[in-house]
């Protein structure tokens, strides 16, 4: 096998490879080895301050991870992709080490996406220890669903493409402040998220004042692909969809609107047939794991952060 080559800036070819790899050990796995923001930044080529770790085995790219260097406070970050076929050969203790090497005084947070990962394996085994631990949790759709009630001074609708941009990114900042990966998207953040295929303004929805015409809060859903399991995908899965973003103005906490948002949200996911209904949120957020439990969802798996060194 070759060396792991480290680079700054990929060529696109280099990022079809790691497309398809990603791609490939989704459908394997049921889950992207890989969180949606870095996919994101990879499919339009990557950060500036990101670099990007290759491993080919005759000419095939059989692992690909990302170290992202921007966040000064809680150090670099890490997600890795090994092809299924070439697991347990030594690779992922492998490209560890090259993160570890690449990082600054060697401090490195790793991400595992599912509690049974093998990059949760591989950093157990290397001695990283746990961060921080993000829970996906799940509820039917088939089951009964309260209704969404909002006030007589709240008009639900849908978001408005070219109108909404700036408003919903000023509203988003102030109900994720203190929340980095969440509250600092920019314009060219939720443009990019607007680009992609699973993009569908039915699904994103936005609760406005009725009188002045201010956005009070959103909701956001996504839906998770729609293949059928064939004897050409026999590991596919069936279509899904997500809590993505909830966000309220942090001024009107309190009174009821995003458990609203999230029913008006789950109706509509409904209404698309899908029967599954999944979210992200942080394991330390107990307010919000009540809520989301009130609400039918229970916990489903974990994506867990590990860390070695001294990053705090």
């Amino acid at each position: 096998m070759s060396p792991v080559e480290i680079v700054a800036q990929l060529h696109q070819s280099q990022i079809d490879e790691a497309v398809a790899l990603i791609d490939e050990i989704t459908s394997h796995d049921g889950l992207s080895p890989i969180s949606e923001h870095v996919f994101l930044h990879l499919r339009h080529g990557g950060d500036a301050q990101g670099l990007h770790f290759l491993k080919y085995e005759n000419a095939q790219l059989i692992a690909y991870a990302h170290l992202d260097v921007t966040d000064k406070v809680e150090g670099p970050s890490a997600e890795i992709a090994v092809a299924p076929e070439f697991r347990r050969q030594g690779l992922g203790t492998e490209i560890i080490q090259a993160l570890v090497t690449a990082a600054p005084d060697g401090n490195l947070r790793l991400w595992a996406h599912g509690e049974q990962s093998v990059s949760g394996q591989w950093a157990k085994a290397m001695g990283f220890d746990h961060a921080r631990s993000l829970w996906q949790m799940r509820r039917s759709l088939l089951a009964p669903l309260p209704p969404a009630s909002f006030g007589d001074d709240v008009i639900l609708r849908t978001f408005i493409p070219g109108q909404d941009d700036d408003e919903w990114v000023a509203l988003n900042a102030r109900a994720f402040a203190g929340h980095d990966e969440q509250g600092d998207w920019t314009l060219a953040d939720l443009h990019r998220r607007m680009a992609e295929p699973w993009f569908s303004i039915p699904g994103f929805l936005v609760a406005q004042d009725r009188d002045t015409g201010t956005m009070l809060g959103f909701h956001w859903t996504k839906i998770h692909g729609e293949i059928q399991v064939t004897p050409d995908h026999p590991h596919a899965h069936d279509a899904i969809g997500e809590v993505y973003v909830v966000g309220v103005d942090p001024t009107l906490q309190g009174r009821g609107l995003g458990k609203a948002l999230t029913l008006a949200g789950l109706h509509h996911l409904r209404s698309c047939g899908l029967v599954q209904s999944m979210l992200y949120v942080d394991a330390s957020n107990t307010s919000a794991i009540s809520l989301y439990e009130a609400l039918g969802f229970s916990r489903w798996d974990v994506d867990v952060m590990y860390r070695h060194g001294s990053v705090t």
